[in-house]
C-alpha cells in the first residue's frame, strides 16, 4: 500500500469535523424539540436525519484514511454538490463572499483527493 498523502489526511479530518458538527447539530435539534417549550414539529425527524448523516460522514472520513475508493467517490459527490449549492446560493441570496469561500474549500478538497499521490494511494488500497 502506498503511503497516505497529507492531502488525503487533511480532507479526512475536515470530513470528520463536518460529520461531528452535523451529528451534534442533529442531536441538539432532537433535544430542543423534546423540551416543554419545543413546539418545533418535525424537528425530531430533521435532527435524526442530521445525526445519521453526521455518523455516515464520520465513517466516510475513516474510509478515506484507509484508502477506500468508495469513500473517495462519496466525498467527491458531496464536494461537487457543495460547489453547486454555493453557486445556487450566490445567485439566489447574493451572499457571494461566504459562498466563494465554500466553493474554494470544496475545490481544494477535490484537488487534494485527485493528486497523483492520492490516486496512487487509493489505487493501492
Amino acid at each position: 500500500m502506498a503511503k497516505r498523502p497529507g492531502g488525503v489526511t487533511i480532507v479526512a479530518v475536515i470530513v470528520w469535523i463536518q460529520g461531528f458538527l452535523s451529528a451534534l447539530g442533529g442531536a441538539l435539534l432532537m433535544i430542543g424539540a423534546n423540551t416543554p417549550n419545543g413546539n418545533l414539529q418535525g424537528m425530531n425527524v430533521v435532527g435524526l436525519v442530521s445525526l445519521i448523516l453526521g455518523i455516515i460522514t464520520i465513517i466516510v472520513g475513516v474510509g478515506l484514511l484507509r484508502g477506500s475508493s468508495v469513500a473517495r467517490v462519496l466525498t467527491t459527490i458531496v464536494l461537487v454538490l457543495s460547489i453547486a449549492s454555493a453557486v445556487y446560493a450566490m445567485v439566489t441570496t447574493g451572499n457571494v463572499a461566504t459562498q466563494i469561500i465554500s466553493m474554494l474549500l470544496a475545490v481544494i478538497g477535490l484537488i487534494l483527493l485527485y493528486t497523483k499521490a492520492a490516486s496512487d494511494y487509493f489505487r493501492s488500497a
